[in-house]
């Protein structure tokens, strides 16, 4: 406890070991931090024990300058009172939580006819307001079902019953193409309107099930009475609303009333989604994102989530479904982990929504800082090797050739996992006999990085061989046997089907399996094609020329231009061999003529 000042010490001294919610100024009189406790003292002391901290935790103390605290009853007492001061303050060092999006609700309108329509902004006083709705379409099925079974207004008029019944309203377009009621000149009456948009609201609830049962007793009754064209509108009812369940209905309709929590995160930001489920449908969702401050973990942030996502939804509901335990937990509360049945489909659901929108977050931000994105692969990679710096460039070998034959390599380089097509180098194999692809690999690396250090240039930050072991064990003797080099080296394993399976790294190599769908993986993918396609590029270019090159090429004086005459005018080699001297000087002229004649002479001769 050495640099702590004696008023601290003195609260130290002085807090007790019961449960409370404490919060720690800074010289200026702010609440930097605000913290729940099981054990107030305990907690708090620990801050300042340096064999406990963080960084992050570090750079907190150094700015506490005093410390309160509340006791309160209970730990749920203290997560409720944290919750609060955290919301009023915002403290600098406290997870923050970042607001996206607005998600759509559905509003019914305060007026003396309502109109029922889908909106992002909440106006107190102006309707009843349900959602906010994060999952899927749910918003505009619901709106689709109102609009189809039940003709209400949708236009902006501001109608009154007394502007109403004295005629001051006309009806529109919509009315003739039976899309509305015409309440406005009353072609139906106030209560048969108010009596839909009681049934609309039951649907908003989510008890569209409800609703069908009551429907189907009516047309059953209508039926009963003779009443076949009423039965029949009944009817075509009851199937717009069997339709929308198939739809919305997830799981049992016997699974009443929960909410659905789903956690996903992304190093300092986290992402926590709620389904709030009626009856097996969705009929409110909604997702929130936070900032880790002090590295808190996710059992402390889930549960802030909750309670925040609750509040916002006006959850009553007792039935939670978590992917794991938060740090508190409500004891009113039936927390369930579902492993199995409609509960773990409902967590799978709520997991992949979150995931989701994470995704879209992290795409927007890539699209507003493009090298943000970059630095966030390369990051991964770097924690995922353990590398001692951040790979931002990267060089990738590969060699190409056929039994030996025209053998060549390449080596691409990638600066911030872009390729830097300017750097890229091609070898001819030089001091290498037939096909030995490790000696080629020792060859060029050598060559590479010896270039490297008689121009006192930059080497890379990570090796990537386009194969296994073998060829990182060759790049490794040429690197720190042959040069004395440190860089770090990752090889890429393929599969039977030569498609990428797995990263290694390491002497001896661990096996990284990376999914399919990550950036990462992506990325490795993205440099072995690119170095395999410059590097068979190169030995096709080299193989062609080979194929076309003929002895002519290797006479002093004679280019493109000579060889393609003297072959149109001989038609081969063969025969040119064969003219004579004055055939020579009567096609290329007296001095080059003879001049040409004596190197084929001495060529044959030889």
């Amino acid at each position: 406890m050495d640099g702590i000042t004696d008023h601290i010490k003195e609260i130290l001294r002085q807090i007790p070991e019961k449960p409370g919610v404490y919060q720690h100024f800074n010289k200026e009189g702010e609440i930097i931090y605000v913290g729940k406790a099981k054990n107030l003292k305990r907690r708090v002391s620990s801050y300042f024990q340096k064999e406990n901290n963080t960084y992050k935790t570090r750079q907190l103390v150094k700015h506490i300058a005093d410390i309160k605290y509340v006791v309160v009853d209970s730990e749920q007492d203290a997560f409720l009172l944290e919750n609060n001061l955290i919301k009023q303050y915002q403290p600098h060092y406290n997870i923050l939580l970042k607001d996206g999006k607005s998600y759509p609700s559905i509003c019914i309108t305060k007026e003396p006819y309502p109109r029922i329509f889908k909106t992002r902004k909440i106006i107190k006083g102006a309707g009843e307001y349900y959602g906010p709705y994060s999952y899927g379409n749910t918003v505009d099925l619901v709106l689709e079902l109102i609009h189809k079974l039940y003709p209400i207004r949708t236009c902006n008029s501001q109608m009154s019953q007394q502007s109403v019944q004295q005629g001051k309203h006309k009806v529109c377009l919509k009315y003739h193409l039976k899309n509305c009621c015409g309440i406005c000149e009353q072609k139906v009456s106030r209560e048969v309107y108010s009596t839909w948009i009681d049934e609309a609201r039951k649907i908003i609830k989510g008890d569209a099930h409800d609703l069908g049962k009551d429907l189907e007793k009516e047309m059953m009754c209508l039926a009963e009475q003779m009443k076949f064209e009423e039965a029949q509108r009944i009817k075509e009812k009851l199937e717009l609303i069997e339709k929308f369940q198939s739809k919305t209905i997830i799981v049992r309709s016997s699974i009443q009333e929960m909410d659905v929590f789903g956690y996903d995160e992304q190093e300092q930001n986290v992402y926590i989604s709620c389904l709030h489920i009626h009856n097996g449908s969705i009929v409110q969702g909604q997702t929130i994102e936070y900032h880790r401050q002090m590295d808190e973990p996710k059992e402390e942030v889930l549960a802030c989530g909750m309670k925040e996502l609750r509040d916002r939804l006006g959850s009553t509901t007792k039935e939670i479904i978590v992917p794991f335990i938060p740090d508190v937990i409500d004891e009113s509360l039936h927390i369930n982990l579902a492993l199995s049945g409609d509960k773990k489909k409902l967590l799978d659901l709520a997991m992949q929504n979150v995931r989701q929108y994470k995704l879209d977050r992290l795409k927007q931000a890539d699209k507003l800082n493009p090298d943000q994105r970059m630095t966030r692969i390369l990051s991964e990679l770097q924690q995922l090797l353990k590398l001692p710096t951040l790979p931002v460039f990267i060089d990738s070998f590969d060699n190409s050739n056929i039994q030996g034959d025209n053998a060549v390599a390449g080596c691409v380089v990638f600066k911030k996992a872009k390729p830097m097509k300017s750097e890229y180098k091609r070898f001819e194999i030089k001091t290498v006999t037939g096909a030995d692809d490790y000696a080629s690999m020792r060859e060029v690396v050598r060559r590479r990085y010896q270039h490297i250090l008689d121009e006192n240039g930059t080497f890379p930050d990570l090796i990537i061989a386009d194969g296994g072991i073998g060829q990182m064990n060759a790049i490794r003797e040429a690197v720190e046997q042959q040069l004395g080099l440190h860089i770090p080296i990752a090889g890429l394993k393929k599969d039977d089907k030569h498609r990428t399976q797995t990263l290694l790294y390491g002497f001896p190599p661990n096996e990284f399996t990376l999914p399919v769908t990550s950036e990462v993986f992506r990325l490795m993918v993205a440099i072995q094609d690119e170095v395999h396609r410059f590097a068979i590029t190169y030995h096709k270019s080299k193989r062609s020329k080979a194929q076309t090159h003929s002895q002519l090429d290797d006479i002093q004086g004679v280019g493109e231009v000579t060889k393609q005459k003297i072959l149109l005018h001989f038609g081969s080699f063969a025969r040119a061999k064969s003219a004579t001297e004055s055939e020579w000087i009567q096609l290329l002229g007296t001095r080059r003529g003879s001049d040409i004649y004596r190197k084929i002479e001495a060529q044959i001769s030889r």
